[in-house]
């Protein structure tokens, strides 16, 4: 045989090898597409890892609550971030059945039931990093308002995406994250932030970006004014301060409060503010006005002042950051003057104070015990094998808004039009949800006390005041 049939023989095979593996290649493509099926992460897929994402941001490629961690869910989240959504489901399933308390490995979960299919996506803003505890509390409302709507069909047929982003309840770092959650087309709506101070700096970037974020938390006066874009679930201070003074003055027949407080949060200023107007609208005064982050701050000296001056009560309006200060308070006061507070002193590390925090009364938007039969209250408890708190009630109903809304109006700016209507009303844990003109909520808050009890397992629980 001649070098030139010999040229054309080899030719010829090529071509047909080449044939035959675009056939199979093309055969696989269709049965994938068939199937629904894609173990290759792609880069337009939302759970494949994607290098130009902040590391505090996850949709389940990575794990950012290190406490809350298993062989069987990191293994998922590996799978999850390599496309191989099949076995992410079947590792983080395993995980929730040795740990169902877990509520990063249920939103994970359920976003890699959806894998690289179509949905539509929230974030959830929460501090990891600082209060992990709290974290954790917000994100349990989110997850189950995401396994819900996604067991019963998804929002219009399509299921919710939700990405966890740990802004360590730090201003700096949560701008950061809201610039990343807005130049993400895909995010429709965000549940967040944690402290006002930090939901403040964040919302002049949601606010420019024109995304819709909710806070379960931040309380501040000042949010009321922060932009058409801002919401939160949770009432302002003015509800708080107002509650407070009233049981103050009509329950405690007390007059005189002196008012602990950090002079650098926002939160602690505007309840401040808000309760000493509400205190002399119903008659009282305040007679002592201390600063918990003063240079020389001295438990022991500022109650001894607060006594000198005459107060009938101590009112304990500490932030996050100042929680330990308020501890000392309680523990140098030891019962001799009654003691209120602000919802973020409903925590277990008050409890543990002991008997030196009996008797305290903590305002609060939500309690269980007041709503025990409920729906929601049931199916919280059932989820997560415990009793839930007013932090994952409010962050459900962020969450409830954000769905109410994308299932009108699947755009940004469509969400923040169905919320912002006079009409607007969806179903959330703890009632009607609805929304004044200036985004905050219209609701009232409750009162709860410290008293001895079992429920918590530190030998005091919270209890609603009747």
């Amino acid at each position: 045989m001649s070098q030139k049939n010999e040229t054309v023989i080899l030719i010829v095979a090529l071509l047909l090898t080449g044939g035959l593996v675009a056939v199979g290649y093309f055969a696989f493509s269709q049965w994938q597409s068939r199937t629904g099926t894609d173990f290759r992460p792609s880069a337009s897929s939302p759970t494949a890892r994607n290098d130009s994402r902040s590391s505090s941001i996850s949709g389940g490629e990575q794990l950012l609550i290190s406490s809350k961690t298993s062989p069987a869910k990191q293994q998922g989240i590996e799978a999850l971030s390599e496309g191989n959504y099949f076995k992410a489901v079947s590792e983080l399933e395993a995980s929730l059945k040795q740990n169902r308390n877990d509520p990063e490995a249920l939103i994970y979960l359920n976003n890699a039931r959806i894998g690289g299919g179509s949905s539509y996506t929230i974030a959830a803003s929460v501090p990891i990093t600082t209060s992990e505890n709290s974290a954790q509390e917000i994100l349990r409302g989110v997850a189950q308002a995401q396994n819900e709507v996604n067991q019963a069909g998804g929002i219009n047929g399509l299921p919710l995406r939700v990405v966890i982003a740990d802004d360590a309840n730090n201003p700096n770092q949560a701008e950061q994250v809201a610039q990343s959650l807005v130049a993400d087309d895909q995010v429709l709506g965000v549940v967040g932030h944690f402290g006002s101070d930090v939901t403040l700096a964040a919302s002049r970037v949601y606010e420019q970006g024109q995304l819709v974020a909710i806070s379960p938390t931040s309380t501040s006066i000042q949010l009321s004014t922060a932009g058409n874009f801002i919401f939160r679930t949770v009432p302002s201070d003015r509800f708080t301060a107002n509650t407070l003074a009233k049981y103050m003055v009509g329950s405690l027949n007390l007059n005189q409060a002196a008012i602990f407080y950090n002079e650098n949060s926002s939160y602690s200023r505007s309840l401040k503010d808000e309760f000493t107007t509400a205190l002399y609208g119903d008659g009282g005064t305040v007679v002592a006005q201390i600063n918990l982050v003063e240079a020389n701050f001295n438990s022991f000296d500022a109650v001894e002042s607060a006594t000198q001056q005459g107060a009938e009560a101590i009112v304990l309006l500490a932030n996050t950051e100042t929680v330990s200060e308020a501890l000392q308070v309680l523990r140098v006061n030891a019962k001799t003057l009654p003691v209120l507070g602000g919802d973020s002193l409903y925590r277990p590390e008050v409890l543990q104070v002991g008997s030196d925090s009996e008797g305290m009364v903590v305002a609060i938007p939500w309690h269980i015990l007041n709503n025990p039969n409920s729906g929601f209250s049931m199916a919280a408890t059932q989820l997560w094998g415990a009793s839930i708190n007013w932090r994952t009630t409010m962050a459900y109903d962020a969450t409830q808004a954000l769905i109410a809304g994308i299932s009108v109006d699947s755009t940004r700016q469509g969400v923040q039009r169905v919320l912002s209507e006079p009409g607007f009303l969806a179903q959330g844990g703890s009632g009607n949800i609805r929304f004044l003109p200036s985004g905050d909520r219209n609701q009232a808050t409750e009162l709860v006390k410290v008293e001895p009890g079992t429920r918590s397992g530190l030998g005091y629980d919270f209890i609603p005041i009747p």
